[in-house]
């Protein structure tokens, strides 16, 4: 219970997704150019319970205007490319990707977890704007990571996906949102709320 981070040369799925419902959060690094997964049990986490969300008025602006076009898919690629457009050099590699296809190969493995894909594209143009990658584990959904547009015209875009996907997790019956490390402000903005790792632990053996 004192520590957090581990690592893994374990690139199966199956890996994955047991660490995954056991709580961890994993991204990667390279160790003298080698690869490997950093699973993470975190100290605290972010939590989003849905009727809590708080949804700034720009973006209650944007909803009502109707120019997008909100997307659940499993085409981890596109959105893959633009996260390392946003975020370059980042934990999120082609081998990671690699891990995830693989996991969309063997999702026989279990029957209660998915990944996805969250896109928001422009409607008139169908450009794609804003967007994350993310695994459900019962009724629990789980970010990993995501980018938006910076072009001042899509303003506030990425707080319209936020926005769209809790409306999405609430109507799909999911019980909980894990933001993941709560230290961004815009988890809090957003409405979320920090739990240390035992009260999330319950939460999470509570709501699979």
């Amino acid at each position: 219970m004192e520590e957090n981070y581990y690592w893994s040369d374990d690139y199966s799925a199956q890996f994955y997704i047991e660490a995954a419902k056991c709580g961890f959060i994993t991204t990667s690094m390279y160790d003298n150019e080698r690869f490997v997964l950093l699973p993470e049990i975190q100290f605290e986490y972010a939590i989003l319970h849905f009727d809590d969300i708080i949804v700034p008025s720009k973006v209650k602006k944007l909803i009502k205007e109707n120019n997008h076009i909100f997307d659940i898919s499993q085409d981890l690629q596109k959105v893959f490319e633009k996260i390392n457009d946003y975020h370059p050099n980042s934990w999120f590699t082609q081998e990671y990707l690699d891990i995830l296809n693989n996991i969309k190969l063997n999702i026989n493995l279990s029957d209660d977890f998915n990944l996805f894909a969250t896109e928001i594209y422009d409607k008139n143009d169908k450009k794609l704007i804003s967007g994350e990658i993310g695994y459900q584990i019962g009724s629990i959904y789980t970010s990993l990571t995501g980018f938006t547009t910076k072009s001042k015209k899509y303003n506030n875009w990425g707080k319209l996906q936020l926005v769209l996907l809790n409306e999405y997790l609430k109507s799909n019956k999911f019980k909980l949102w894990n933001l993941g490390h709560p230290q961004l402000q815009y988890k809090k903005d957003l409405g979320a709320k920090i739990y240390n790792r035992n009260e999330f632990l319950k939460l999470l053996n509570k709501s699979k």
